[in-house]
């Protein structure tokens, strides 16, 4: 309690006195806006508070079904834990909708009342925490608009449990909350009724914006619809690719962005005599005319089908089946000049026979493609089909940003378990569609529910028997849902689609036929009972419900996450990020914000868990996972690509293939690449510059290296001129640290002798710098090895854009302890001595495991940990009393000029550690303890508080504590 206090005197000076004083308090007064480009929102913070809270009390006037979804994983796990809260809310404006009300009733957890307080307009979050209050009071309501998007202002205090501030707003809570009414069933029944007699529904619920009914236009009233911002941007980037002569291009669009209209934009533009459009599926053939006739207007006789017996040849625009086109007999009804413009849904199908045939008949002015998804897991090639001309892409994220689909709540919920067994890769059917897993099922759909008067259901299961069966007994408890498989025909799967449109059915169970190519825009919640193999497979099912539909305003995703290897899939699913990279997986697990507008990504702990444990266990290294996507990308680039190209187009991390590889040349030989020799040398030194450089954690050495290969010589001078223009720091220490790198005299033997065992940079007799003549020759005769240096280089200057050149370490960053030698300018690479700690050249680096192993000796198993975010309790090595010359170092670090650095790992798994800034100990804390080794033998230590200058981000801090 005095640490609180101590820390709360602190941040209150800072708040309100002095904003110059020292950082150190973590609970300072802050201003909570949403900055989307910061991905900081309100919505983070009152999820933190939450998720410390021993007991919360809500009191907002407006509640949307959305804002409710974005805390109901996490109102869940609290159940859990036994924390309970309360919400006052009202009916003021009739703004609240009764569904909402409903919702609430499924939190058990929480008691809901009514106030009838004329105007109650109140915005105000309180948490109770062990050792004080957190308050947020502003401008937002429970709405996923105010606490994701909106321009809102919210200030969060802080106070102690006896403060002033915080009981005048809890006695106005309790004052308000003993006035109001209960939220009951019987309460929602009568206010459902008054709401449908006086609600504004211009004001109330979840009113979206709908294009209006497709109908014939004049050719004056179609050039009134102009596309939106996305669609002109793409328009720009089609007509650019044909003024540079390409007579072909690919537009990679999201599931439900509009592919069509763009097309249809395009064409209008393009104006051609005759256009054919091109479906794989008859059931979109007049939807997809009547949009076009929307767009180009005209009269109705220029739109005309050629599909089964109706066969309209002589049409301007003529909408085609593929399956009807490519008969021999068909395509011999036309000329193959006969259409100048020529498009192509669902192109990804194009390595068909049936596709081959008709593209080879016809010789167009432009070819259109239009696909969702590119890659296949097939060996057809649909970039060269198209001449490697991406026109334009959108994938799920930027379609999110721009608001082109309809926004999706996931929930990564918990699968079911019984006496400890688990849903895994093996799991029989019969433990599939058990009674209790089938009462699971149904307790999670109605959790986490759906946006919209009536659930409109898809449920994608594992296997055939599984779907066929679950439905069975869903339908017994009361669903009406039915199973469509692939033997199911056409008709039959179009008749049951209605039925779940026009709401005679709940659920639709499948398998994997609505993966794509499916448009049923009302469906608003997607459950996933089947493991994640693929991630293109993820996003062609969470796409299912996309659509924006007048009768939702969100789709709800339910996925149930078991005890599955390929849990990390996930992840990279749901952010997009090919990386490969483990520590990029763990944060967008961590750390959901990267997700634009009001969608929202949830995972309830326990299946959190299992992600990370996937992460842990999976080998994302293996040759085969490597080779997949070194594929894809020379697919998609039509050429052998180098570590750059995996950048530039989001695919593995480059220092993942280095790190394993050594060098990109090898990793190319591995790959079966016949490229050109380079020398035992050559290789070294690419080496050198791979395992280095390329990380970008500091950029002195790539601005270095990069002017040595244009200028070839460079003087001291034009470096430093160089380095403030980016900049970076240019203090003797560091400039002395970035000649030992180059020259290697920083390195142990060992790696001298992996990177040439000679200098790469040199200083001649000016005192200028130069590659060494080795290389230089190279560089000279070689354009090979050439090549492969400016392409690390390259690389690392992205790589470097993430990490601060004005500083030594980048906050919540990750380093190993050799970065750690490196960046804090050690004369020597003196890493594997370190170990816990060690004091040198004005700088003591702490690495902390956070979680220990089981079976870690007594004698090295410290009681490190986090008292709260900016309070860590630090161990010394066993062995240790007050008054040893290390201890009294770390203890007077302020008198003696040593900065103390915080790394920590959450455990073993990971191989490198969060840098959390520097710590400062308090003399206070210091005590000396007594410790156990194996051998039964009583050892002193000492441990202190470490106060932080940064408190810990709270994902990063309930990520490490979990």
């Amino acid at each position: 309690m005095e640490d609180f206090i101590r820390n709360l005197t602190t941040s209150l000076h800072k708040g309100f006195i002095d904003k110059d004083q020292s950082n150190f308090g973590r609970f300072k007064p802050e201003l909570l806006i949403n900055n989307e480009k910061k991905n900081n929102y309100v919505l983070n913070t009152i999820q933190e508070e939450l998720a410390t809270s021993e007991d919360f009390l809500f009191s907002v006037a407006f509640i949307t079904e959305s804002g409710l979804a974005t805390l109901k994983s996490l109102f869940f796990d609290l159940e859990k834990k036994g924390v309970t809260g309360r919400i006052l809310t009202s009916t003021y404006l009739y703004f609240n909708q009764p569904k909402v009300f409903k919702e609430l009733m499924k939190l058990t957890n929480i008691e809901v009342r009514l106030t009838t307080l004329k105007g109650f307009h109140s915005k105000g979050y309180i948490f109770k925490h062990s050792t004080h209050y957190s308050l947020i009071v502003g401008s937002s309501n429970l709405t996923a608009h105010a606490l994701k998007v909106n321009y809102e202002w919210n200030v969060k205090l802080t106070s102690h449990e006896n403060g002033d501030i915080v009981h005048h707003f809890k006695n106005q809570f309790e004052d308000v909350w003993a006035g109001s009414e209960l939220l009951t069933e019987k309460w929602i029944e009568s206010y459902e009724a008054k709401y449908n007699e006086n609600a504004d529904k211009t004001i109330a619920g979840q009113v979206i914006d709908m294009p209006e009914q497709y109908t014939p236009n004049a050719i004056e009233e179609s050039l009134k619809i102009v596309p939106n911002t996305m669609q002109q941007a793409a328009l720009l980037q089609i007509q650019s690719l044909r003024d540079e002569g390409k007579d072909k291009g690919l537009v990679i669009s999201a599931t439900g962005t509009g592919k069509t209209y763009l097309s249809a934009f395009d064409v209008r533009n393009f104006a051609p005599k005759r256009m054919l459009f091109i479906v794989h599926r008859e059931q979109i053939l007049n939807k997809a005319k009547n949009d076009f006739q929307r767009i180009l207007g005209g009269i109705s006789e220029d739109f005309g089908l050629y599909v089964g017996e109706s066969k309209q040849v002589d049409k301007k625009y003529l909408f085609a089946s593929i399956q009807t086109l490519s008969k021999q007999e068909n395509l011999s009804q036309f000329d193959p000049a006969d259409f100048d413009y020529i498009l192509i849904d669902e192109v990804h199908k194009a390595g068909a026979t049936s596709y081959q045939r008709v593209i080879d008949y016809f010789k167009p002015k432009f070819l259109m493609g239009m696909t969702a998804t590119p890659e296949r897991t097939d060996d057809f090639n649909i970039y060269e089909l198209f001449d490697y001309n991406i026109a334009y892409e959108i994938r799920l994220q930027e379609a999110l940003e721009e608001d082109m689909l309809c926004p999706f709540h996931y929930f990564g919920v918990t699968d079911f378990e019984h006496n400890g067994e688990e849903i895994d890769d093996a799991t029989l059917l019969s433990k599939l569609v058990t009674e209790e897993r089938v009462n699971h099922i149904l307790e999670k759909i109605n959790y986490y529910g759906f946006s919209g008067e009536s659930v409109k259901g898809l449920m994608f299961c594992s296997r055939k028997n599984e779907a066929v069966q679950l439905s069975q007994a869903l339908n017994e408890k009361g669903l009406r849902t039915v199973a469509l498989l692939g033997d199911h025909s056409p008709e039959e799967r179009e008749r049951q689609i209605s039925l779940l449109e026009n709401g005679f059915l709940d659920y639709i169970f499948t398998v994997d036929i609505f993966n794509e190519g499916i448009d049923i825009p009302c469906i608003n919640q997607v459950v996933m009972l089947r493991q994640t193999q693929s991630s293109i497979i993820f996003i062609q099912q969470l796409g299912r419900g996309l659509r924006k539909h007048e009768s939702k305003s969100y789709v709800t995703i339910i996925d149930f996450i078991g005890n599955y290897k390929n849990n990390y899939l996930i992840p990279v699913a749901l952010s997009g990020d090919q990386s490969l990279n483990k520590d990029t997986i763990r944060r967008y697990t961590k750390d959901t914000s990267y997700l634009k507008g009001v969608s929202t990504i949830n995972f309830e702990e326990i299946a959190k868990k299992k992600i990370f444990s996937s992460i842990n266990q999976s080998n994302l290294t293996a040759l085969k996972i490597l080779r997949d996507a070194y594929k894809e990308l020379k697919k998609r680039i039509g050429r052998i690509p180098y570590l750059h190209d995996f950048v530039v187009h989001h695919s593995i991390d480059p220092t993942v293939i280095t790190d394993k590889y050594v060098n990109y040349y090898q990793f190319l030989l591995k790959m079966n690449e016949e490229v050109p020799a380079i020398s035992v040398y050559e290789d070294k030194v690419l080496t050198m510059f791979s395992t280095e450089v390329l990380n970008g954690k500091r950029k002195h050495e790539i601005i270095l290296v990069e002017m040595l290969l244009k200028k070839g010589v460079l003087s001291h001078q034009e470096y430093l001129a160089q380095l403030e223009a980016d900049g970076c720091r240019t203090d003797e220490a560091t400039l002395n640290s970035v000649n030992r790198i180059l020259d290697l005299s920083f390195f142990t033997q060992s790696y001298k002798k992996k990177y040439g065992d000679k200098p790469i940079v040199e200083l001649n007799g000016e005192g200028d710098y130069q590659l060494n003549t080795s290389i230089q020759e190279s560089l000279a005769n070689n354009p090979y090895f050439t090549k492969l240096i400016k392409d690390v280089i390259d690389s690392a200057n992205r790589k470097a854009e993430k990490y601060q050149c004005d500083q030594p370490l980048t906050l919540y960053e990750k380093y190993s302890r050799k970065d750690a030698c490196k960046l804090l300018n050690w004369s020597k690479d003196e890493s594997s001595t370190v170990y816990g700690y060690r004091s040198k050249y004005g700088s003591c680096p702490i690495f902390v495991t956070y979680e220990k192993e089981e079976n870690v000796e007594s004698s090295i198993n410290y009681g490190d940990e986090f008292i709260n975010p900016a309070l860590f309790k630090w161990y010394s090595k066993n062995n240790r009393k007050l008054g040893s010359k290390e201890v009294q170092e770390i203890i007077h670090s302020a008198d003696n000029d040593l900065d103390i650095h915080i790394f920590i790992q959450k455990s073993k798994e990971e191989t490198d550690f969060y840098y959390l800034g520097k710590g400062f100990p308090d003399k206070l804390s210091v005590e000396e303890d007594r410790m156990v080794d194996k051998n039964g033998k009583d050892l002193p230590v000492v441990h202190m508080n470490m106060v932080m200058e940064h408190a810990v981000k709270g994902k990063l801090y309930h990520y490490l504590m979990e």
